[in-house]
């Protein structure tokens, strides 16, 4: 019995994975990215999210009204680590990805559906105060205050792409995005905050064959959670991300991203290794449109750890 409610009081706090790949990192929603969890866990999830919205393209190009819709099927790992004494958890994240795009060229309609691999993503956090290194028996004693970390996601070329197209699902370039995490526990409430910033590296081979670089794209979210019992828990989410602007071939265009997301997600536990977790979001641009949309939906399970 002991054994059964430490495990879904762990699960409370059991690290999210980067289960929604929205078209632009900044979108992310990721509640409870910095939870402290026993050294030694290990997670494995499958998950399932549709997503709409619209694709901002090169001003240069014939194209314009372009809007997407995908369904993403994603297989991820985690582990957790006792780094210097404080916890940390890798991530390894491979989404697969069926799209379909519809807009305009020269002012004709025009459509393009694939599915391939996207690129995969690997994740490495560590928490720096509030949560350290602990076994089963010590994590049966732990209680979140306050939690201080960080991580640096590193997105991978090696998704589908085609040079000759300009909707892909995977980028042609890699991607380095070091992110901060603030965690405070007000009892059954948790409230977080974590600003990032999302670098690029130029794409040699976009649309075309013409070379095409992107500034930084910077972005900041927050979550709050409330617990109503071991495992079962309720966030709401909000994320703002402003940047991003694009040069094709030493031309800058005027497509600076910025935009707001909101977003819900509801964790339920359905044993000691097994978990559900729900999520939805919307979305709007600078001028308050609305312009994206997801819901999906992730099977976790996890073993190790002394459970």
């Amino acid at each position: 019995m002991r054994a059964a409610n430490l495990m879904h009081r762990f699960a409370a706090t059991s690290a999210p994975f980067l289960i929604f790949c929205a078209p632009l990192a900044a979108q992310d929603l990721e509640p409870r990215a910095y939870s402290n969890s026993p050294i030694g866990l290990h997670f494995v999830l499958v998950g399932y999210a549709y997503s709409t919205g619209k694709l901002l393209t090169d001003p240069s190009l014939p194209v314009e009204n372009v809007s997407i819709a995908s369904h993403v099927g994603v297989l991820g790992g985690s582990t957790v680590l006792n780094v210097l004494g404080q916890s940390a958890k890798l991530e390894l994240v491979v989404p697969y990805v069926a799209l379909g795009a519809k807009g305009e060229v020269f002012g004709m309609p025009r459509a393009r559906y694939i599915d391939g691999f996207a690129d995969p993503l690997f994740r490495f956090s560590m928490n720096f105060i509030g949560a350290p290194a602990l076994t089963a028996a010590e994590f049966s004693k732990y209680r979140q205050n306050f939690i201080f970390g960080g991580s640096i996601r590193i997105g991978v070329p090696l998704g589908q792409y085609d040079v000759n197209r300009l909707v892909n699902v995977g980028s042609n370039r890699w991607s380095l995005k070091p992110e901060i995490g603030f965690s405070k526990a007000f009892g059954r409430w948790t409230v977080e905050l974590a600003p990032a910033v999302t670098f690029y590296t130029d794409n040699g081979d976009f649309f075309g064959g013409t070379s095409r670089e992107q500034a930084p794209l910077y972005s900041a979210q927050g979550h709050i959670s409330y617990t109503f019992a071991p495992g079962f828990w309720l966030g709401l989410d909000a994320a703002y991300f402003n940047g991003g602007r694009t040069t094709v071939d030493g031309v800058k265009n005027d497509d600076r991203l910025e935009g707001t997301r909101f977003g819900m997600t509801l964790a339920l536990p359905v044993n000691r290794y097994h978990s559900i977790k729900l999520y939805a979001a919307t979305g709007y641009n600078a001028d308050r449109q609305h312009d994206f949309e997801a819901l999906g939906i992730a099977w976790q399970t996890r073993w190790g750890g002394g459970f």
